[in-house]
């Protein structure tokens, strides 16, 4: 009885040691908002497409894309390679919006703090008739030395910001989404 009280003991503070030893995750947040932005083009004219370069965290930056009153995304690693999100064909085609704040889930690596996933919230209208209707999802990205994509898309619902981040935390393993 004693051998397996011990054993159960060794079993408990193992366990309990390799689970405070996990880097805890945490959220950076910066602003996709125009004006925190670097305008890379404009056209008001015509299409009215826009590009903008947003700072991110720990050398990412985002690329804010619009036109035909369609957003998108791309993230741009620390090296200058650039990830297409393609959220108008990944989460929807409809007319969008991006929400003016992305949330950077990230593990703290040595010293620095290494970006796992993004969440950023995109708002549709999916509804031609009533463009006024719109749906705010929450987007998922995971963010990996050789892969940023969309791997989940929240619907709107109580929790979701709670939904997203625990996504997020797992997002390095899923598979990313089609167009």
């Amino acid at each position: 009885m004693k051998i397996l009280t011990t054993f159960m003991l060794g079993v408990a503070f193992g366990v309990a040691s390799s689970v405070s030893v996990a880097a805890p995750i945490d959220s950076i947040y910066t602003s996709l908002a125009v004006t925190s932005c670097k305008t890379l083009e404009a056209d008001e004219e015509g299409a009215g497409s826009y590009q903008g370069r947003c700072p991110g965290t720990a050398g990412y930056q985002l690329d804010l894309l619009e036109g035909d009153i369609r957003q998108s995304i791309t993230v741009l690693d620390p090296k200058g390679k650039e990830f297409p999100l393609d959220l108008w064909s990944t989460v929807s085609s409809g007319f969008s919006a991006l929400g003016e704040t992305a949330e950077w889930r990230v593990k703290k690596v040595g010293a620095k703090k290494q970006p796992i996933a993004l969440i950023v919230r995109f708002n549709v209208s999916g509804d031609p008739e009533h463009p006024e209707r719109t749906t705010s999802y929450l987007v998922v990205s995971k963010i990996t030395a050789n892969e940023i994509c969309v791997t989940d898309v929240v619907k709107p619902r109580q929790g979701a910001n709670q939904q997203a981040r625990v996504l997020a935390d797992k997002a390095a393993t899923k598979a990313c989404k089609s167009d």
